[in-house]
Order: structure tokens, then C-alpha cells, then sequence
């Protein structure tokens, strides 16, 4: 009997984040999810706090794919811009951090740089989608604003270029960008190697949490429902232009966050932030992983992140590219979808059938 009420307990913890439009609501999900956060957790003890902060851009880059996996696995959204948000947060931070040289710099340069991110986001997608801009035009924008960022910022070199104390640096971008800290004035925290890696980690599972709630909530009803009918959604009432809307912005700030996490890990941003090759790595991982499983674009990135540092070079390229042909040819919707349709064919062909009696035996 006392197993019941913690039964209950735990489908209570649950509930909140399981719901039709997330992949792995059950036991054997959670248990993995659980395996994996505690293996990400332990690995500073295992391989040191150099290498932890060293692979802490992993994480960080896995958000800035969960970015986009949010406005197009649940709403339809192809942007190819999220990195111009990315930047964008990083190089705000990098301003206000080098121009208030204290702890109250960085822990505003924090919030700047989300905030710049959100209302650029919030403004291109204003006008984007209010202007009657979708389907692949959308990709075709964010893409070319990305481009536009990163010829400006190109040819931004020299003294002339420069915010107060920050020199923006052309193509050889911004340095001593301040580490990650919180604080006021000569009080506070300061973030480096291993707990940045910590905070990354942190953010990432906490985005991920919240992520899972927000789709599996009303709003998100009414994102998936705009991803696959938007007529009859705006039928039945919704202001579907509103919701990309929302769900752009949303996006933009993840990426914004993501871009602060960035440069307080390397304490340096270039133009090559917001260039294609950096622009299509966020298209890759959630393609590969499955771009309406957020667990399986986290997974795409790191796994497909180590691989490209182990080879290296031209044949990192060949390796991820062959293999995003193969996902997109074999397993279009992303090899997490596939796996969790895989899993379920499995318990159903294993489940005992039961054939109906005939007419003899119900005689008999």
C-alpha cells in the first residue's frame, strides 16, 4: 500500500512536463534522462576542470540548437537566424562588460545581452510576420540577416570602430570579454573552467524542464496546432500571427542566452559567429536528432560537436554532412523520433494477443 501514494507522487512531479507534444513520457525516459544528466554532471571529476571547461561550449551550444528546435519542431519556424541573435547577445555583452568594469558590468551585461536578443527577435519578427512573410521566405530572411551582421561587422576594424572602452575588431573580433560573474560592485561571484560548465549545464536542463512544460501547456497546444493547420487554427479563433510571433521572440532569447554563455566561456566573439557555416550547425543538430524532440537535438549537438573535434578539419565536414543525408534520407523526422517509434512497435509486437473464441467453444 505505501507504494501507491509515492506512485502518485511521482505522476504529480510528472505531470507538468510529460503531455503529447514531447517525445518520452515514460519511466524508462526518465530513468535515461536521469543516467544522462549525472553522467554530464560527473564528468569535471572524472576528466578534470580543464576539460570540463574546455567541452562547457558543448552545452552551450546545444541550447543555441534547442533555440531553434523550439520555433520549428513546435510552431514551423525555419530560421536560419538564430546565430544572428546568438551574436548579437554576445557582442551586447561584450560592450556593457568591458564599459562597467565590475561585477554590476557583467551581471548587466547579462541582461542586456538577453534583452537586445529578444527585441531584436521580437522586431524581425514583427515585421516578418505581420507583413505576411512565412514558409520558406522566413528561412530565406533570418538567413540573409545573419549574412548582413556579418558583413558589417567585418569591416568594423580599427579605433574608429569602438563603444567607449570595447573595440568591436573587424575580422579579428572582440577580445578580453570579462568571465561569467553576478554581483554589485566589488561583491559578488565570478564563474570560470569548471563551474561554467556547471551553469551551462544547469541553463541547459533548466530550458529544457521549462521547454517541455510550455509546449505541453495551452500555448503549446496552440503552437503544434499552427504548425499543422494554421487556416483552421485561425478558424477557430487563435491569432496565429500573434503565436509565431511569440514563439520567435521566445527563440531569440534562448539564443541570446546562449550567446552570453558563449563569450564568458571563450572571453572572445568574431563575425564568424554570424556566418552560414555557423548559421546551418543549428539546422544540422536538430535535423539529425529530430526537430520536434528537443531531448534528441541536445544529444545531436554534443555527440555531433565531439565528433567534429576528434576528426578535425575537412573530414569532420564529410562525416556530419554524409550523415545528415542519411538521417534526412532514411529517417526524416530525426533518429529520436524514429527511436521512440521503434521502442513503441516493440512493446505493442510483445504484447499478448488474444484471438476471439469460435463459435464450437462458446457451444461448448
Amino acid at each position: 500500500m505505501s507504494s501507491e501514494p509515492n506512485s502518485s507522487l511521482l505522476e504529480r512531479v510528472r505531470s507538468p512536463f510529460e503531455g503529447p507534444n514531447t517525445l518520452g513520457n515514460s519511466n524508462g525516459f526518465w530513468l535515461t534522462f536521469g543516467v544522462g544528466v549525472v553522467s554530464l554532471a560527473l564528468y569535471p571529476v572524472l576528466f578534470g576542470t580543464y576539460a570540463a571547461g574546455e567541452r562547457a561550449v558543448f552545452l552551450v551550444y546545444a541550447l543555441l540548437g534547442v533555440s531553434l528546435c523550439f520555433v520549428w519542431g513546435f510552431c514551423g519556424i525555419l530560421s536560419f537566424g538564430q546565430v544572428a541573435f546568438f551574436g548579437v547577445s554576445g557582442y551586447t555583452f561584450g560592450i556593457v562588460g568591458l564599459n562597467v568594469s565590475s561585477y554590476t558590468g557583467v551581471t548587466l551585461g547579462i541582461v542586456a545581452g538577453i534583452a537586445v536578443a529578444t527585441l531584436f527577435a521580437a522586431a524581425l519578427g514583427y515585421f516578418m510576420f505581420y507583413g505576411g512573410v512565412r514558409d520558406v521566405y522566413v528561412t530565406i530572411i533570418t538567413l540573409v540577416v545573419a549574412l548582413v551582421l556579418k558583413t558589417f561587422m567585418d569591416q568594423t576594424a580599427g579605433g574608429e570602430w569602438a563603444v567607449g572602452e570595447a573595440e568591436l575588431g573587424g575580422f579579428n573580433g572582440m577580445r578580453n570579454i570579462p568571465n561569467l560573474a553576478i554581483g554589485v560592485g566589488d561583491i559578488g561571484i565570478e564563474v570560470s573552467r569548471a563551474m561554467h560548465y556547471y551553469v551551462a549545464l544547469a541553463a541547459l536542463i533548466g530550458v529544457y524542464l521549462g521547454l517541455r512544460v510550455l509546449v505541453n501547456g495551452r500555448f503549446g497546444y496552440a503552437m503544434v496546432a499552427t504548425l499543422e493547420d494554421e487556416t483552421r487554427t485561425e478558424m477557430f479563433g487563435y491569432n496565429t500571427t500573434f503565436i509565431k510571433l511569440v514563439t520567435f521572440t521566445l527563440g531569440g532569447a534562448l539564443a541570446g542566452l546562449s550567446g552570453v554563455l558563449y563569450v564568458t566561456w571563450g572571453n572572445y566573439i568574431n563575425p564568424q559567429q554570424f556566418a552560414i557555416t555557423a548559421a546551418s550547425m543549428p539546422v544540422i543538430w536538430a535535423s539529425i536528432g529530430g526537430r520536434d524532440s528537443i531531448a534528441g537535438t541536445i544529444a545531436a549537438a554534443i555527440v555531433l560537436q565531439w565528433i567534429e573535434l576528434q576528426l578535425s578539419g575537412e573530414w569532420a565536414l564529410v562525416i556530419v554532412g554524409s550523415l545528415l543525408v542519411f538521417v534526412i534520407l532514411v529517417m526524416p523526422e530525426g533518429i529520436a523520433p524514429r527511436l521512440r517509434t521503434f521502442v513503441l512497435d516493440r512493446q505493442s509486437s510483445s504484447e499478448p494477443t488474444t484471438t476471439p473464441a469460435t463459435t464450437e467453444e462458446v457451444t461448448d
